[in-house]
């Protein structure tokens, strides 16, 4: 997949794509379902693909008292993005010039001079440009005017992804409230992948080792992702390299030793490693919520439950 930033002065070129427009934070099952049908129109047009996207949410400039946490950042979003086929992905810049481009503008700007649309997807309650103006009714208006087709899609619901209880509409605000709200399977339903978080292995106490007799990795991860709530998970611990390792992860504030609350720690115990994981870049995937946080009364009750945590995790994960 070709990535075009917005201060590229080649641009993404003259060939005419399809495309469809989004954030696609987490690029879960419902953004991949408006993707795949961009690349049905593309392929019935005989053109490229593309997606439009930005480098920040829009609403860490529109309202950043009430922006979201993310799901991913911008290097697994483009990952995510380039896994689902299209061609070229364009990364615009959101500041506060791009907040007051009317809706109009933008699309001349971008959909006809920059990218040579001739189709564009989007959702069927796609809002756009400066004071959520734009529409698809606006879409069509400048598409008759230039040349290209504007095409609606219905929001993807969670029986796509075989969700019991199914029928609500897949969202990225809809996964972040499920993670918050503990509810792991089915945040990971709708994602259709496993809630994956980056951070840098940093050096803590060194209690896990030392103490308890499981050494952790300290994962330290940016504010503004979303985290699962707080508990102990089943999961994978990922190096560098691509390597997926079973961990049993722990996200909390570790009340057994009275620590005082936030920051959250996020800790994974790597099952049957032994090495060093200190300053490499990671990533923790979430699996499985296996209980909440716990306090208990001594160490050695502490270092049993582990011992229950890390047995249940090795089961899980092996049988896949």
């Amino acid at each position: 997949m070709q990535v075009v930033r917005a201060d590229d002065a080649s641009g993404a070129g003259r060939a005419p794509v399809a495309l469809t427009i989004g954030f696609f934070d987490g690029v879960h099952l419902g953004h991949q379902a408006l993707i795949a049908a961009t690349r049905r129109r593309a392929a019935e047009l005989g053109v490229g693909t593309a997606v439009v996207t930005f480098d920040r949410h829009p609403a860490t400039v529109v309202r950043p008292e009430s922006a979201p946490r993310l799901l991913t950042d911008l290097d697994q979003r483009l990952e995510r993005l380039a896994a689902t086929g299209v061609d070229l992905t364009l990364v615009l810049g959101f500041d506060d010039v791009r907040a007051k481009e009317e809706p109009e503008d933008f699309a001349t700007e971008v959909l006809v001079e920059r990218l040579a649309a001739r189709a564009v997807v989007v959702g069927a309650d796609f809002h756009f440009g400066h004071g959520r103006r734009g529409d698809v009714g606006l879409l069509r208006a400048v598409g008759h005017d230039h040349g290209f087709s504007v095409h609606a899609v219905e929001l993807a619901g969670t029986e796509l992804a075989g969700a019991a209880g199914g029928g609500g509409v897949i969202s990225s605000t809809a996964i972040r409230r499920a993670l918050a709200e503990g509810d792991l399977d089915r945040a990971n339903t709708m994602l259709g992948r496993d809630h994956e978080v980056r951070g840098l292995v940093e050096r803590g106490d060194g209690r896990g080792a030392a103490e308890l007799g499981y050494p952790t990795a300290n994962v330290a991860i940016d504010a503004g992702i979303q985290l699962p709530a707080p508990g102990i998970y089943a999961g994978w611990y990922v190096r560098p390299g691509g390597e997926a390792m079973p961990a049993a992860i722990s996200l909390g504030w570790r009340p057994t030793f009275a620590r005082a609350s936030p920051p959250l720690l996020l800790e994974a115990h790597v099952l049957d490693f032994e090495g060093d994981l200190y300053g490499e870049q990671a990533a923790v995937r979430f699996r499985q919520r296996l209980h909440d946080e716990e306090r208990f009364e001594s160490v050695d009750a502490l270092v049993a439950q582990i011992e229950r945590d890390v047995s249940a995790t090795r089961a899980l994960l092996a049988s896949g």
